[in-house]
């Protein structure tokens, strides 16, 4: 008789913060002969040839957070359609267990799910818990966390808490093998800036501006690697071929992204809960700016961890302006021991294996529904 292969049901909303981790997940499941299953809304159909699951299916979601009535009835509208499709699609698939990474897309399935009595457990990237994550949390098994300590959990949530960490890529893993760069009086200096599609801009309008203010001899040592939009290239060119630098490469996207964080000395980002995790796990000091006006303030206290663990130095919005991080590269970079000392600290908060964790967990919550 054949036994049927296991099968886990991923939901993740369409972006990389969500899917990264994942991605991870499901390449470890599928190193334990476990089926994996993806689903998401729209924005993942790109994915369908890369991402590691035997199926990919895609589900109606919106975002009920506009200020305007009729949208927002509209995105009630659309998670009602997504959440038949995910009733049929979760008794299709008959999962084991579902997995949530929060994202308004993970609503229909986790919620299916649940009406379905499917065991569910849910996975918080960020120190605070987000809003879908936290309207799903009461009809969790279980809720795996990033952080340690976890914020807006809701009270009368009674699922048990695992901390198990971010789950991180391969590639991220690999470059962890990477030594901090060792720092001389007269050596070559790395900076990496980068911000994401929704912090792109502010780092193309301050990063190059700062870096131009830095003292000559600095200037001519630095090799700066940043993320800009395509219509910000120009600019920010144009002023780092001004300043002098060592080198400078600007570009809307690097595909070896962890290779070149590896690489830096220092990084500058925003504080996004796979970008605390990949520079925990690799051992990056960074200058973080939160993204401002979310309503959580999840990336603010994403930061805030690392700043209290000595590893990163936050940064809000409002102080990030040119001569601020002017200010702050120069005096980083010209206390070496610092920076050492940053990356070394980031290393400790880093949970390499958290993949692995979060595997072993969702295999024991199958087991448990299953011996019920």
């Amino acid at each position: 008789m054949t036994v049927a292969q296991p099968l886990v049901l991923l939901a993740a909303g369409g972006t990389g913060g969500h899917l990264f981790p994942a991605e991870a997940l499901a390449l470890r499941l599928r190193d334990r002969g476990i089926r994996v299953v993806l689903a998401s809304d729209g924005r993942v159909e790109a994915l369908s040839g890369g991402f590691p699951a035997s199926e990919i299916v895609s589900i109606p979601s919106a975002t009920p957070s506009g200020r305007s009535p009729l949208a927002r009835g509209a995105a009630f509208l659309t998670l009602g359609r997504g959440f038949a499709a995910a009733i049929r699609a979760v008794r299709r698939l008959n999962p084991a267990v579902v997995v949530g990474f929060g994202g308004y897309p993970t609503v229909p399935p986790l919620l299916a799910a649940q009406m379905l009595r499917v065991p569910t457990l849910l996975h918080e990237q960020n120190a605070v818990m987000g809003r879908a994550n936290g309207f799903l949390a009461r009809g969790a098994s279980v809720i795996a966390t990033g952080f340690s300590e976890v914020r807006g959990v809701p009270a009368r949530a009674g699922a048990r808490r695992v901390h198990t960490g971010n789950p991180v890529r391969p590639a991220v893993l690999a470059a962890a093998d990477t030594p901090y760069p060792a720092l001389s009086p007269d050596g070559p200096l790395h900076l990496l800036a980068f911000g994401g599609s929704q912090g792109a801009r502010v780092m193309s309008e301050v990063v190059p501006e700062a870096v131009a203010r830095l003292p000559a001899p600095l200037r001519a040592r630095l090799h700066v690697v940043q993320q800009a939009r395509a219509e910000d290239l120009a600019r920010a060119e144009a002023i780092y071929g001004r300043a002098g630098l060592a080198s400078a490469s600007v570009a809307p996207f690097f595909k070896d992204l962890p290779a070149r964080m590896a690489a830096a000395h220092l990084v500058v980002a925003r504080s996004g809960a796979s970008t605390v995790a990949e520079l925990a796990v690799i051992g990056r000091p960074a200058i973080l700016v939160p993204l401002p006006g979310s309503l959580d303030q999840d990336q603010a206290a994403n930061a805030a961890v690392l700043g209290a663990a000595g590893a990163a130095f936050p940064r809000p919005q409002t102080d990030f302006i040119p001569e601020r991080l002017a200010a702050d590269l120069e005096a980083l970079f010209g206390a070496p021991e610092r920076l050492a000392a940053a990356a070394a600290a980031a290393r400790r908060t880093g949970i390499p294996d958290a993949a692995e964790r979060l595997a072993a967990l969702v295999v024991e919550t199958a087991i448990a529904a299953s011996t019920r």
